[in-house]
């Protein structure tokens, strides 16, 4: 049997008489008890959240540089210079290189994408690309996602009479490279309110400026899916400018999405009507990020431009293909890394390296090797020629990019941020590598931050667990980073039945208490595995959910922990 995974829980409890006056304001009884619990306690910050009252969106023209970078562009456009937009591979980078080529599109401009070869190329800009971009007659080259730490590179592209605007979202180096325009908001002399934008974020931004618009309902009518899917895959903090965006995003999915999405989602999400940010994060951005990990980014980015279903419905099935074979590499590389692991447990960060790693799911396997360890990771895949390239996670509030900063000397290059960074380093230099960020680590984790499991509050009366309750506590989306989706608690409740699902994988289990029967689902947690068996009382953490299957509507529990009442 296996432990529960988080040693605490932290119950945030909720302040009763707020929770009462929201109700008495004509606020749900369980979204007004929730919101006490976030600590809301002003009713236009309740309304705020509840997505009664917009935030505010932001003027594009306070990201220095924003100025530089329109006229360039439009001057390109009015003389029918060829323009390239230089992405990345992961969905940030897809959805804003299509953004921004739907723009281009509509003006009629001479434009093409290039998308680095993930394997071949590696992240940003490079030398080669730039000579034979200049050898095809192109004048302009507009990143997204990527240039900002590309110094060497930039100064090539001046070299050779190659115009560069860089739009990014990464942490700056002591130096920006010399471009044109170089916009981002993490940049140290741009005064722009919110820093936290994804790549795509930015990218609608210079979309906005491009358009003189500031905010209209006719621009996230053109691109407020893009903006929300690339935000959510990119797990940035959703709060502040970042909250709207991805809700009016997934207001234009829901209203009118475009045909390459909506073909995806009834190929993978048949049984739910509704898309939400979870939506988003498990189902859809892990399909279209399958097609950037396996070296096929025109799939996604095509699938997005598409405007015909039939092409639409080839690149889907296509795309589903992709992503099983993704898994399947996923599955095998994690299992083999977890095999390296010390045998008398982790006591630190992991970083793990191997030949013949599969490059374009190391940051999955990173993901889910700092999720179940609770620690940050590093796996590096190394090719023939000793060259490792590796994906970083970080977990609770260690960052990661300081800490691959700390060893910039033995690194061949590096980026990201603080929850995610790629890196690159010869493999002779690989422990050295460890043990520098093994001591980096113990010098700077937070000593008194202890993994555990935040919890909103304790739903002391089942009966609030309604279908119309939990619908009104899914209208408080988008939920992510920073914002975390509901997680409740029942405390001393019956484990009525036990069952297996999924082959085994997965467990189905009902509780009862206070004369109410909830049914429940804990996923990657076979039955066996559980360490609490049916007719024991139980404690159970949990996410709340409406579950919709073969046209029945139930109130499901999405179990994230559970353990034996004391």
């Amino acid at each position: 049997m296996t432990q529960m995974r988080f040693k605490n829980w932290d119950i945030a409890g909720f302040e009763r008489e707020v929770a009462k006056e929201f109700f008495k304001k004509g606020i749900n009884p369980l979204v007004s008890v929730f919101l006490a619990s976030r600590g809301v306690s002003d009713i236009l910050d309740a309304r705020a959240m509840m997505g009664d009252i917009p935030s505010e969106i932001h003027d594009p023209f306070l990201l220095t540089d924003m100025d530089k970078a329109v006229a360039r562009i439009n001057t390109a456009v009015d003389n029918g210079e060829k323009i390239v937009i230089y992405g990345d591979y992961d969905v940030d980078g897809m959805t804003s290189c299509v953004m921004l080529a739907l723009w281009l599109r509509a003006k009629n401009a001479s434009y093409e994408i290039y998308i680095p070869g993930r394997f071949s190329e590696g992240y940003g800009l490079n030398t080669i690309a730039l000579d034979a971009l200049k050898a095809r007659g192109v004048g302009l080259v507009i990143t997204v996602d990527c240039g900002i730490t590309d110094i060497a590179e930039a100064e090539h592209a001046r070299s050779i009479g190659l115009d560069l605007v860089i739009t990014d979202h990464h942490e700056c180096r002591d130096t920006l490279p010399v471009a044109t325009a170089v916009i981002d908001p993490k940049r140290p002399d741009c005064g722009y309110p919110h820093k936290l934008l994804a790549g795509v974020g930015v990218a609608f931004k210079l979309v906005c400026a491009l358009d003189g618009l500031i905010d209209t309902e006719e621009v996230f009518r053109k691109y407020g899916d893009l903006v929300s899917i690339g935000t959510v895959a990119d797990v940035m903090p959703v709060g502040g400018e970042n909250c709207e965006l991805i809700r009016r995003g997934l207001r234009v999915i829901n209203d009118n999405p475009r045909p390459g999405l909506l073909r995806l989602l009834r190929e993978s999400n048949p049984e739910r009507s509704k898309v939400t940010s979870a939506t988003l994060g498990f189902i859809v951005c892990p399909r279209l990020n399958a097609a950037g990990r396996m070296g096929q980014t025109d799939l996604s980015v095509n699938l997005l431009m598409t405007d015909d279903d039939a092409e639409a419905e080839m690149l889907t099935a296509e795309l589903n293909r992709l992503n099983m074979e993704r898994r399947a590499l996923e599955i095998a590389i994690y299992d083999e890394a977890a095999s390296m692991l010390p045998k008398t447990g982790v006591d630190g960060p992991i970083v793990l390296a191997r030949r013949g790693w599969h490059q374009g799911v190391t940051g999955i396997v990173a993901a889910r090797m700092a999720e179940n360890h609770l620690v940050p990771a590093i796996i590096i895949s190394i090719d023939e020629d000793g060259r490792g390239r590796g994906s970083s996670r970080s977990y609770g509030t260690f960052g990661i990019y300081g800490a691959l900063t700390s060893c910039k000397d033995i690194l061949d290059n590096f980026g990201g941020h603080e929850m995610a960074a790629g890196l690159t380093i010869a493999e002779g230099k690989i422990d050295e590598f460890r043990a520098r960020i093994r001591e980096y680590y113990f010098a700077n984790v937070d000593k008194n931050y202890i993994p555990g499991l935040r919890l909103d509050f304790e739903v002391e009366k089942p009966e609030l667990l309604t279908i119309l309750n939990i619908e009104a506590l899914e209208r408080l989306e988008p939920f992510g980073n920073g914002n975390p989706p509901p997680c409740l608690c029942i405390k001393d409740a019956l484990l009525a039945a036990v069952y297996s699902i999924g082959a085994g994988k997965h467990s189905r289990l009902r509780i009862e208490k206070s004369g109410r029967s909830l049914d429940c689902v804990y996923f990657s947690m076979p039955s066996g595995d559980l360490e609490v068996s049916e007719g024991m009382l139980v404690d159970i953490a949990f996410e709340p959910q409406i579950n919709e299957f073969r046209g029945r509507t139930s109130v499901q529990l999405l179990v994230i922990d559970i353990k034996m009442s004391l």
